[in-house]
């Protein structure tokens, strides 16, 4: 029998505009400590804006590549998510940072108002519907809210209430959650924890993310 693939979706590299990289970091750690195989993957598509991270500054007339950005974190092992199948994966995380709303969807311009990149969309829908888990980390419970809505997920984003707000106004059901837990939806499989929307440190974003993963591996079915 072959191993659980669990795919990731990464959204570039930097908390600011892509995606969060110690996140990102203790995600594939805890896959790769769970044994199973992992699939990185992000659309090939141009970020929002680039922040300079020393700064926060916006760097004007600047850009970057999502795809490529990510593949820094994934060492260069990684999938243009336009040539991942649904399919092929038995589970998907979102590691969380400004990229899932910026880059990913729209939801840190519009709110609940926001729209999914279309190609996410395809893959995040096609593995709910093949009934797989799906975790969400930080603000990526957003983008699941905005797709899954119709379903009411009950997911985290931790404590903040207008973020929270904009979430249950997509349809989700909002439970707080304090930064070391999770919050699991055996009905939908969502898992998700608030990572840095509340962490203070790296070890406390991690005692979440590593909480989800073991979720979310529980939930996978093994591929055959």
């Amino acid at each position: 029998m072959s191993r659980i693939r669990v795919g990731v979706l990464l959204s570039g590299c930097g908390v600011y505009d892509g995606a969060e990289i110690h996140e990102a970091v203790i995600t594939l750690l805890a896959l790769d400590r769970a044994g199973v195989e992992t699939l990185v993957m992000a659309p090939n598509v141009e970020q929002l804006h680039v922040i300079n991270h020393l700064t926060g500054d916006v760097v004007v007339g600047e850009t970057r590549n999502v795809l490529q950005e990510a593949a820094r974190i994934a060492r260069g092992n990684i999938r243009d998510l336009a040539t991942v199948e649904p399919q092929e994966l038995d589970a998907l995380i979102l590691p969380g940072g400004f990229g899932a709303a910026k880059n990913l969807c729209d939801f840190a311009l519009k709110g609940a108002n926001c729209q999914v990149h279309p190609e996410v969309a395809r893959v995040v829908r096609g593995v709910h519907a093949l009934g797989r888990p799906i975790g969400a980390i930080c603000i990526a419970p957003a983008l699941v809210a905005k797709l899954l809505g119709e379903e009411h997920p009950t997911l985290t984003i931790g404590t903040d209430r207008n973020t929270a707000a904009a979430l249950e106004a997509m349809g989700a059901c909002h439970q707080d959650c304090a930064v070391e837990g999770v919050v699991v939806d055996e009905k939908t499989k969502v898992v998700s924890t608030p990572a840095y929307m509340l962490a203070r440190s790296i070890a406390e974003a991690a005692a979440g993310i590593e909480k989800l993963v073991a979720e979310v591996v529980r939930l996978a079915a093994p591929r055959s």
